[in-house]
């Protein structure tokens, strides 16, 4: 499903997907809470996408429920590499055409590879769509298919 506003690159990717989803537009939010409220779906279903770098010009994104955070040592582990980190907002921008807090799979610049948490699939999840209160419910299991998303445990509960 799509609506009649404006495109991003992410909406167009989707509707071009074949993925069903539908958009939800909404406006500025100020929590995890608030998001998941305007959304329409509890915070875990969420999914934040976050950019990593593994090397010099080797970038994935990895997809994480809201309630939780990533867990560097088990993402480490996952790809067998003993240093990751997170580029700066330029960076990021450039790596994926998103500024942060937009980025999303979806019409990136580059299709880098893509790690998803476990608990992702099984459930109905809310993904950003490449703009600010702009995001894509998406069934969780579908979305890690179409994405040939690696899906494990990498992520741990987020600090209160």
């Amino acid at each position: 499903m799509t609506d009649d506003a404006p495109g991003t690159p992410a909406t167009e990717a989707l509707a071009a997907s074949g993925l069903a989803h539908e958009v939800t537009r909404h406006g500025p939010v100020r929590s995890l809470a608030e998001a998941a409220s305007a959304r329409g779906v509890d915070p875990g279903d969420i999914v934040k996408t976050m950019v990593v770098r593994r090397g010099k010009g080797d970038y994935l994104f990895v997809l994480v429920p809201g309630d939780r955070a990533i867990s560097w040592p088990k993402l480490r582990t996952l790809l067998g590499v003993n240093r990751l980190s997170m580029p700066d907002a330029a960076t990021a921008k450039d790596v994926t055409g998103y500024e942060r807090g937009t980025i999303t799979p979806f019409g990136a610049t580059q299709a880098w590879p893509v790690v998803a948490d476990e608990r992702i699939r099984g459930r109905r999840v809310s993904i950003g769509a490449g703009g600010h209160g702009i995001a894509a419910t998406v069934d969780g299991d579908a979305l890690t298919d179409h994405l040939h998303a690696e899906v494990a445990d990498v992520t741990d509960p987020a600090p209160s």
